[in-house]
């Protein structure tokens, strides 16, 4: 065994790539480094354990340790890949006392994802202060919320958490105010959470709307939901610095219309203004890197660099769209990459596939979902000329219980027809009827040919025209005008 498929990182991708390889080539070594202790699990269900609708931080975990060592899989953790040779085939890896030591590896694999963004400010040695990026965080979030003598430290009941930060967050005042820095994915999840939590949510966002990648239209819905659930929400109010020293007493924002600053004083913050790809390893490597400085990789998932691989948050894949390379980290995209790479790596080539950007949120009732290129600019930039249409359909027959107002928008190019993007907002499964403007995009189908879809009726679960049968019926017209 001497060309081990090595893997760096334990969470979606690596752990579905080394997984798929030991199925498909179970004479060959696969080594997994995890520079963290935490491996498999579910980021996306961190704001829902804080807001206490998970039970337990074990109930986020799709795999353990031992599970894994039970597929024959070669797991260390607390060692972090520092460097690469690509000529000699190596790796250095830290172990955690600073020893370093060399892995040599007959295909390589970087899944090392991504990191948060915290703008012009740091969280770090502040009270008070967060990012929501890794299950540390949501057990210190966690915590920290809770009344002393009221927190439950079985409901961190994963042995791979830092106690130590956790028991510190558990022992403090419970914070009555928060400041959720950003209205984007992250930022709506954690202003639903909180306000679960009993806490006065504030939520600052820079541009004109929440949710800025899903279009005014689901923005200004989203926003209204959280209101009505006692969220305040603050549009085009960017957040200029936290404010304490060593507990966070106030954020303050700048902008406005009068473009005075305002301090609002809080006792929490969980900033939530992005991530960044996890590629330092890759340094002085030439490896070449595309939009969001990801790695670029083709669509087998192969960097630039000879048997190394690329896959989840700090890679790139092919947009659905445009056919470029394009960032857009999401966890659906590294699972399937990374078990894709696996099978390759294995002796089987499987494409990675292209990606759309389909994503969904909820803000209490409110459903949203966005899928391929809704922002004009960004449209024309691709060499398209973009029309788009906004509806407002009944989610069911409007004489049966439970219809509710569906806001679709679609996207598309004048001189073809083809689909490019869509949005959909409302309270009644309004989120998955995406996965038909998924499909519609993947397939490179025209707003002609949506509008003809068979889609399923009956009166409990559609009208006789579907939502996105009526955009896309609407949208149609206008293109032929």
């Amino acid at each position: 065994m001497s060309d081990p498929f090595v893997v760096v990182g334990a969470d979606a991708a690596g752990l579905s790539a080394a997984s798929k390889f030991r199925r498909e080539a179970p004479d060959r070594e696969v080594v997994v480094f995890e520079k963290g202790r935490w491996i498999s699990y579910a980021y996306c269900g961190m704001p829902y354990f804080i807001a206490g609708y998970v039970d337990r931080m074990s109930d986020l975990l799709s795999l353990s340790p031992s599970e894994v060592d039970e597929r024959g899989i070669d797991l260390r953790r607390e060692r972090e890949v520092v460097a690469v040779d690509p000529d000699a085939k190596r790796v250095t890896v830290e172990g955690p006392d600073g020893d370093r030591s060399e892995q040599a590896y007959g295909d390589l694999l970087v899944a090392t994802g991504a990191r948060a963004t915290t703008g012009p400010f740091d969280v770090r040695g502040l009270d008070g202060a967060f990012t929501l990026h890794n299950m540390d965080a949501a057990a210190a979030i966690d915590a920290y919320v809770a009344e002393p003598d009221a927190y439950d430290p079985d409901r961190a009941d994963v042995s791979a958490v830092d106690r130590e930060r956790v028991e510190r967050n558990a022992t403090m005042p419970a914070p009555e105010t928060v400041a959720v820095v950003g209205g984007g994915y992250v930022g709506v999840e954690v202003a639903e959470a909180l306000t679960e939590r009993g806490l006065d949510v504030h939520v600052f966002h820079r541009s004109g709307h929440l949710l800025s990648p899903f279009g005014e239209t689901v923005g200004n819905r989203v926003e209204a939901a959280l209101e009505a659930e006692g969220v305040t929400v603050h549009t085009d109010a960017p957040v200029e610095a936290l404010v304490g020293d060593d507990r966070i007493e106030a954020v303050e924002v700048g902008g406005g219309s009068d473009g005075d600053a305002e301090t609002v004083p809080v006792d929490m913050a969980v900033v939530g203004v992005g991530i960044r790809p996890n590629t330092d390893l890759l340094e002085g490597t030439g490896v070449d890197l595309g939009p969001g400085d990801a790695i670029r990789v083709d669509d087998r998932g192969r960097t630039s660099l000879p048997d190394v691989y690329a896959a989840g948050d700090c890679a790139t894949a092919r947009h659905a769209v445009t056919g470029e390379p394009d960032w857009l980290p999401l966890g659906l995209t590294a699972n399937r990459a990374g078990r894709a790479i696996g099978a390759t790596v294995a002796g089987d080539p499987t494409p990675v596939g292209d990606i759309a950007g389909t994503a969904a949120v909820k803000a209490f009732d409110a459903e949203a979902a966005r899928v391929g290129i809704l922002d004009p600019e960004e449209a024309e930039a691709a060499g398209f000329d973009p029309v788009s249409e906004t509806v407002t359909a009944g989610s069911r027959s409007g004489y049966y219980p439970g219809a509710a107002e569906t806001d679709v928008t679609l996207v598309a190019d004048r001189d073809t027809g083809r689909l490019l993007g869509g949005s959909i907002v409302g309270t009644d499964r309004a989120a998955v009827r995406i996965d038909t403007l998924a499909t519609a995009i993947e397939a490179d189908m025209t707003v002609p040919e949506v509008e003809r879809l068979d889609l399923a009726y009956a009166p409990p679960f559609s009208p006789v025209w579907d939502p996105i049968l009526v955009a896309a019926k609407v949208l149609n017209g206008t293109l032929e005008d």
